[in-house]
This record gives C-alpha cells, sequence and structure tokens, in this order.
C-alpha cells in the first residue's frame, strides 16, 4: 500500500539492481511477473544512464501460474547467460515472486554454470533497498574473493574504496574526490568497488592494506567481513564537511603508517571565511531540520552545527539498521530522533519543530515547499536535479566547499520574502506572494498543532506580525502565545504582540 504513496526504500531487490547497475560484468535475473520491470526507469530516467540496468526477468503471467514456472526461470538464466556471457551472475526473485516459493538459487545452480552464481534471499516482507544493497555486495565479495588471496608483502600501501553505487546520492563525485585526497596522501587505490569494478576486480580487494568504508549502508556488513576473514582493518569514518574530513585523514594515515600534518596544511576548504563575514552573524543559530540515510543525516547534523554555527531542532532516518548510530547523534544535539519510514509522521515533526532550514531527501523537499520552509537535498532518495552535470562532491574539502552552498543559498534567498514583507502593502506587490526560491505561490506558513484552549489572533495582529522579518518571525508568534496564554487573554490584538515583545525582552515594567 504505501508504494502507492511516497516511499524512502523500494523493495530489498531494487537495492541488488543498484549493487548490478553499479558493476560490470554482472547480470542479474530477477524472478518476477509482468510489470515489475518498472525499476529500470530508476536508473534511465533518474541517473541519466544511457543503458539499462543488466538485468533480465523472466516477466511470468497470470497464466503462467498454472504451469510450470521453475522452467521459466532456468531458460530465462541460461538465455541470459548465452546472450551476455557475464563474469558473475545474481538471481533472486521480486517481492511478488517471492510468494510462489520457486527457489531461484537452486534453479540457476543446477544448471552448472562456469561462473560464480550467486543467490539473493532478500524477504521482501522484511527487509527494504538499503539491506538488499548490503546484502548483495557482501554476497558476491565472498563468491569472488579466494580464500587464499596472493601475498602482498613488500607492496605500496594501498586501499580499496568500498560502498559507492548506481542510484547513490552524489557518489561518482564522491569517489572522483576521495581518490584525488588519497593519491595526494600518497595512498594508492587498488578497488573501487561496487561502482565501476567487475568480479575480478572484486577478487583483488585483500590485496589492499586497508579499506575506506565510503557508505556504511552498503559497505560496512563487507569491510567487517574483510577484517575477520583477512585482517583488513578499515576506516568507517565518512568525509563529509571540514571536521569529518581532517578525522578521516588522521584515521587514514594511522593505517597507512604515514605523517599527514603536512597535507592537512596545504589543504582546507574556503568555508575558513565565512566565520569572519557578516554572513556568519546572520546565520547563526538558525533551527535546521535534518532527515535522510543514516550517513548523509549524521554528518550534516555536524556540518550545520560545528561549522555554520545552526541549531539542530530534529534529527532523523528512515535507515532502521543504523537507528542506534543516529540515536546516539541526536543526543549529542539533545533533540528525539526520529526513525521512520512515513512520510506523514516527518512531516508532523517538521511543522512541530518550525525550522529555518530543512535538509532532507526529495521528499522533504515537497513537503517544505508545502509549508513554505527552504530546503536543500542532502541524501538519497533522490530525483534526477540530484545527478548534475557539473563537478559536485559532497565529501573531501571540495565537498565542504560545495555543501556550505548547499546549506547557505536557501536561507540566503529567504531574503526575498523579507523585502516581500517590508513591501507588502505597495500596490506593486502581493502580499500573498511567496519567496520563488519556494516555487511560486502563496505562503503557506508552518503551523503548529492549535490547542483548544488557545488564543486567537485577530486581523490586524495576523497583518503587524507580518511585518516582521522572517528569520524571527516563528519566535515572536511563540513568544506571543505564550505571553496570550499566561495572561488569559482569547484574542490576541496588536497591543499583544508588543506587550509580549516588552516582556520577553525584559523592558517590562
Amino acid at each position: 500500500m504505501q508504494l502507492a504513496l511516497w516511499t524512502y526504500e523500494g523493495p530489498p531487490h531494487i537495492g541488488a539492481m543498484r549493487i548490478a547497475t553499479a558493476m560490470t560484468g554482472v547480470h542479474y535475473v530477477i524472478h518476477a511477473p509482468q510489470g515489475d520491470t518498472y525499476a529500470d526507469l530508476l536508473f534511465t530516467m533518474i541517473e541519466r544512464r544511457d543503458a539499462r540496468p543488466p538485468v533480465t526477468y523472466t516477466t511470468f503471467q497470470a497464466r503462467d501460474l498454472g504451469g510450470d514456472t521453475a522452467t521459466l526461470f532456468k531458460t530465462a538464466v541460461a538465455e541470459a547467460y548465452a546472450r551476455f556471457q557475464p563474469q558473475a551472475m545474481l538471481v533472486g526473485a521480486s517481492c511478488t515472486a517471492e510468494l510462489i516459493q520457486d527457489d531461484p538459487g537452486g534453479l540457476a545452480l543446477a544448471l552448472g554454470l562456469p561462473i560464480p552464481v550467486v543467490p539473493l534471499e532478500l524477504p521482501a516482507y522484511q527487509r527494504k533497498e538499503t539491506y538488499g544493497a548490503s546484502e548483495t555486495f557482501y554476497r558476491l565479495v565472498r563468491a569472488c574473493v579466494s580464500s587464499t588471496p596472493t601475498a602482498t608483502t613488500g607492496a605500496p600501501v594501498s586501499c580499496n574504496i568500498l560502498g559507492p553505487t548506481a542510484l547513490g546520492f552524489r557518489h561518482r563525485d564522491d569517489v572522483t574526490e576521495v581518490t584525488r585526497l588519497l593519491e595526494g596522501l600518497g595512498v594508492a587505490v587498488n578497488v573501487v568497488a561496487p561502482l565501476g569494478a567487475s568480479p575480478a576486480d572484486l577478487a583483488r580487494i585483500p590485496e589492499a592494506t586497508f579499506n575506506i568504508v565510503l557508505y556504511p549502508e552498503t559497505a560496512l556488513t563487507t569491510a567487517m567481513w574483510l577484517e575477520r576473514q583477512f585482517g583488513q582493518k578499515f576506516v568507517n569514518i565518512p568525509p563529509i564537511g571540514v571536521g569529518a574530513t581532517r578525522d578521516f585523514i588522521k584515521a587514514v594515515a594511522a593505517l597507512a603508517g604515514i605523517d599527514a600534518t603536512e597535507y592537512m596544511t596545504r589543504h582546507t576548504s574556503r568555508l575558513v571565511w565565512y566565520s569572519r563575514s557578516i554572513d556568519s552573524t546572520y546565520l547563526t543559530a538558525k533551527r535546521v531540520f535534518i532527515f535522510g540515510d543514516a550517513t548523509h543525516a549524521i554528518a550534516l547534523a555536524r556540518v550545520a552545527s560545528e561549522e555554520l554555527g545552526y541549531e539542530v531542532v530534529g534529527l532523523g532516518t528512515y535507515a532502521r539498521e543504523f537507528a542506534r548510530e543516529v540515536r546516539a547523534a541526536a543526543a549529542l544535539y539533545n533533540v528525539e530522533p526520529l526513525i521512520s519510514d512515513d512520510y506523514l509522521d516527518v512531516e508532523a515533526a517538521i511543522k512541530a519543530a518550525s525550522p529555518a532550514l530543512v535538509l532532507g531527501t526529495q521528499m522533504e523537499r515537497h513537503i517544505a515547499k508545502r509549508l513554505g520552509i527552504p530546503c536543500a537535498v542532502i541524501s538519497a532518495p533522490v530525483h534526477v536535479q540530484d545527478f548534475p552535470a557539473r563537478y559536485s562532491p559532497v565529501m573531501g574539502f571540495e565537498g565542504a566547499n560545495v555543501l556550505f552552498d548547499t546549506l547557505t543559498h536557501p536561507l540566503m534567498m529567504g531574503l526575498e520574502e523579507h523585502l516581500l514583507g517590508m513591501f507588502r502593502e505597495d500596490f506593486e506587490f502581493s502580499g500573498d506572494t511567496a519567496p520563488s526560491h519556494l516555487g511560486g505561490g502563496t505562503i503557506v506558513a508552518p503551523q503548529a498543532e492549535i490547542k483548544a484552549d488557545a488564543a486567537t489572533w485577530d486581523i490586524e495582529a495576523e497583518r503587524e506580525l507580518r511585518k516582521i522579518p522572517f528569520f524571527v518571525r516563528g519566535k515572536a508568534r511563540r513568544n506571543t502565545e505564550t505571553y496570550a496564554a499566561q495572561q488569559n487573554l482569547r484574542v490576541i490584538k496588536i497591543e499583544t504582540l508588543y506587550d509580549a515583545k516588552a516582556y520577553f525582552s525584559g523592558d517590562a515594567a
């Protein structure tokens, strides 16, 4: 039912498709009914790929259920191997086909193909897309990596970059930025996987000195297995923001046995000037609500709080597998964590928090537009505009520059609303016009839930409130309503508004 509305994650076979599509030499055969091929559009339209994903569907129909669907699946596997000649094959079922229990893994293995065949058991009714991507990558690495890797004694220090996938938020540019950073430190990159890797590349993973988990949602399970199996340590610090990038460099330097002091002296972000500018005074303590996957939500909370001086008033994720990490991060900012995949819960939390800025997914962008709040997309799920033609990483020092623009521009554009407020009574302006950066239309300010005994605003007081600059208007409204409740006032008039201002500024007698 949720698929008929909005959903943060698809079923787990979509996660498996993200791995297969990211790689080369891999083909995925999905036992699925006619109609489940909609997933192709995610990659060809949203990510603007010039080729469809390496996926074959059995596309059985209702009339096939009375026959031998198992034979239909085996035929699809055999034909896919003959046509595409992959180095490895993934086999599994969509959420619908899971119900007929044809055992795709056993059927494919029975064909005796001369390549690794990786059965995927992805419980579609208990798990979702993030789990599907993580489990698929883990199973594929285990199938391709030899239990006795080639000895690398005396080899130069190198690492693997693990986690980037197809349909990931800025993964392509993040890999480029992090690779440049590592090369600047003198650390060679052995394999990047799954993005751009082949099964043969996966077999070389144990040759590296250590691993870098760029996106824990996808690669943490695999990195933990590699550490147990081969003793490969790993860095699990996504370098998002200046502080995290410095922590990342220190962790890499410790595993590589190098001194990174000189590198960090030479490289930094352009956002240093920000603290000395008038903009920093204007934006300091702005209220921000953050929601997304765990990696980006946690990282952006740190950037917003420590590097830009915002106040984090909401933090959450739809990735339940990382709920513990998000709860720990929320405790740092003294906010209640939101762990939910229901967009209505998220919308209600945003309304209650009344932030000046929302950082989230494409779904929060739509929510914020309805509420008249500036928003920036910082996490998957994403849309076509989140795959820009320009170079736009969010990791490393250049990524910190991109994040600075991403987090400040929506608020700076908000000055347009202030100007509209100043000239609202001018005949050339419309008092109901919304700022252009919020999509046009009328301004719909976020409202907290109205209590039965709450005071109401008369027309003149409401008009006077709208003259207050937008970045303090919410506080003025809350203070006035609090004052009215304390004075047992049923109607808020202009006099009440100014009495409340005097009261809370300490000027009241």
